[in-house]
């Protein structure tokens, strides 16, 4: 394939459902091959694989742990091999707590599970995604690394403090890596998505619905993967020229400042 021709290649992770899997299909819809994470080879991820598939796109299954850090090298080089060098690397696989409650009780394993899939994971793949990128010479398509955070990057949940120290975490890799990799012409970007819809929020979702009907965010509604995926598509595009280094809220205004 020539330079002129070549395609871009995204590595979304964690998207054998939920939001990575609608970031894979917007990327997708935009002529993206894909490689689609998750930890196992198991039947979610094949159902996700297919799924991309289906919508004419070369497409990979890219089974591995993003918390095993030695296995990261490997992993890239297969997706590379099946699809070509990749362009683009979409971090959202994460991880929630192991229990809710007060901070006063939380566990090492609750506190040591969410940094190293949610900020250590991130941070080491995103590594060895932007030294792939800076040993070769580029094909001359938009290179970007998107981190999928939260908004508890920034607003406190309570009951979930482990998990809001991860994502601040991420959110400022995030910003260091768009210092380091602007000089390189890679975009980073930090999507912070608020109430979102997935298998994560199930269990609480229904008050979530009935918190956003009253007002916590300014569209009275929870947000969809789909829109979440329709963003980082145009992120992933270089849609937003000039940038770098943003925090996008995806939250339907809830953390703008009211009184």
């Amino acid at each position: 394939m020539s330079a002129a021709s070549a395609r871009a290649v995204a590595l979304v992770t964690g998207s054998s459902r939920g939001i990575g899997l609608a970031v894979a299909e917007a990327l997708a819809k935009e002529g993206f091959a894909i490689a689609v994470n998750g930890p196992a080879d198991d039947a979610e991820l094949a159902a996700a694989v297919a799924r991309i598939a289906a919508l004419g796109v070369p497409v990979a299954a890219a089974p591995f742990d993003v918390g095993a850090i030695g296995a990261h090298e490997a992993a890239l080089d297969a997706v590379e091999e099946k699809l070509g060098p990749l362009t683009t690397l979409v971090n959202n696989a994460g991880v929630g707590v192991l229990k809710r409650g007060d901070m006063l009780e939380v566990s090492e394993e609750s506190w040591d599970r969410c940094i190293s899939i949610n900020a250590k994971a991130l941070f080491f793949l995103s590594q060895a995604f932007a030294r792939r990128l800076l040993a070769r010479a580029r094909a001359p398509l938009f290179h970007s690394i998107v981190n999928v955070t939260s908004s508890n990057a920034v607003a406190v949940a309570e009951q979930r403090s482990e998990y809001c120290a991860s994502k601040a975490a991420a959110s400022m890799v995030s910003k260091a890596l768009a210092v380091r990799l602007g000089r390189e012409n890679i975009a980073v970007y930090d999507v912070q998505p608020g109430l979102i819809a997935t298998e994560m929020t199930a269990p609480v979702i229904e008050a979530y619905r009935d918190r956003a009907a009253q007002g916590l965010t300014l569209f009275p509604r929870v947000g969809e993967p789909a829109e979440v995926g329709t963003l980082i598509a145009s992120l992933a595009n270089g849609r937003l020229p000039y940038t770098t280094g943003l925090s996008i809220p995806a939250d339907a205004g809830m953390l703008v400042p009211r009184f």
